[in-house]
C-alpha cells in the first residue's frame, strides 16, 4: 500500500451538512479525539493511532469531525497552532511505526488543523473567519466568503535512459539519501508538461512519453504527490544547484538491491514516501 492512503475512515459528509448529527456525533459516549503532541501523533505499539474521550479535549478547542470508525465519531482539535517548518526525528520514528492506514488519517488530520491555523483570516476581505462545515471548511463573519481546505499538486517522477533511473539529492536530505524528482504544477499546465518542464530545469533533461503510476496524500502541509515516469532523450545532466545538490543515473539491478535492503551508492527514500513505491514500480519492470 502506498503511504498515507488507505484511511479506515469513513468521512462522513453527510454529517457535515447536518447540526443536529453532528451535535448527537459530538454528544456520543464512544466519540474519541486524536492524540497530538503539537503535530505529532501518538503511536500505539501496535502502530495505530492514539485516542481519548473527546472529553479531554483542551479547553476552548474547536472541533474537526474526521470521520467515523465502525460508526464512532472520531475528532480532532483545532487549536490553532501553526505546525512546524520542519518534521521532528519523533515524526519520523512514528511514520515507521504507523500503520499504511492509520497514517493517512493521520495525514488528513494534520494537514486539516494546519490548513485552519493558516487560514483564520479571510482572503477576501480580511476579516476573521470562523470554523463551519464539521471543520472541513471557515467562512467569513464580515463578508460571507467560504474558504475550503486545498490540496497542491506536485509531480514526482523517475526519467528512464537505457535501463537507468535519473534520481536528485537535495542538501537537506540525509546523508546518502537519493529520491525521484519533484516540482509544483503551474497554473495552466498539465501533468506531461510539469513532468517534462521539471526534469528540465532540474537536471536539463529532455523527455517525452509520460505516462502515469500512482498518487498520494502528503500533508507537510497539503499536497498530492503525482507519480510518473518519462523516457529521457539523452542521458546528460545539467544541474540547477539551486535545487539540488546533486543528481545521476543509477541502474535497475542497483536499484532493486537497495530496495531489498542490500549497499549501494545511495539510500532509498523511506517506504512511506511515494518516491518509494515509484522506485518499486520501475525497479519491477523488465
Amino acid at each position: 500500500m502506498i503511504g498515507f492512503t488507505g484511511s479506515p475512515l469513513d468521512r462522513a459528509d453527510r454529517l457535515r451538512h447536518d447540526p443536529a448529527a453532528l451535535a448527537a456525533a459530538r454528544a456520543d459516549p464512544a466519540a474519541r479525539l486524536l492524540v497530538m503532541h503539537g503535530y505529532d501523533p501518538l503511536v500505539t505499539t501496535d502502530g495505530c493511532l492514539g485516542w481519548v474521550p473527546l472529553a479531554e479535549a483542551p479547553a476552548g478547542a474547536e472541533l474537526a469531525l474526521l470521520g467515523l470508525a465502525a460508526d464512532c465519531p472520531r475528532f480532532a482539535a483545532v487549536t490553532g497552532e501553526r505546525a512546524p517548518r520542519g518534521r521532528s526525528p519523533a515524526l519520523f520514528a512514528a511514520l515507521d511505526d504507523l500503520r499504511p492506514g492509520e497514517a493517512a488519517t493521520y495525514a488528513a488530520a494534520r494537514s486539516l488543523l494546519d490548513w485552519h491555523a493558516r487560514h483564520r483570516f479571510c482572503a477576501n476581505c480580511g476579516a476573521e473567519t470562523a470554523l463551519f462545515r464539521a471543520g472541513w471548511g471557515r467562512q467569513c463573519g464580515n463578508c460571507g466568503t467560504e474558504h475550503f481546505p486545498r490540496t497542491d499538486p506536485v509531480v514526482i517522477m523517475i526519467a528512464e535512459h537505457d535501463g537507468r533511473a535519473l534520481l536528485g539529492r537535495q542538501a537537506a536530505f540525509p546523508p546518502g539519501r537519493y529520491s525521484a524528482l519533484a516540482g509544483f504544477l503551474e497554473p495552466g499546465e498539465s501533468i506531461e508538461e510539469a513532468v517534462a518542464r521539471e526534469l528540465g530545469e532540474e537536471a536539463g533533461i529532455r523527455v517525452h512519453d509520460v505516462r502515469y503510476v500512482a498518487s498520494q496524500p502528503w500533508p507537510f502541509p497539503s499536497s498530492l504527490m503525482i507519480a510518473c515516469i518519462a523516457q529521457a532523450e539523452d542521458d546528460a545532466i545539467t544541474l540547477d544547484t539551486h535545487e539540488l545538490e546533486d543528481a545521476k543515473w543509477v541502474s535497475r539491478a542497483e536499484v532493486r538491491a537497495v530496495l531489498a535492503g542490500e549497499p549501494g551508492s545511495f539510500l532509498p527514500p523511506p517506504p512511506y514516501a511515494i518516491a518509494h513505491s515509484l522506485l518499486t514500480v520501475w525497479a519491477g519492470e523488465a
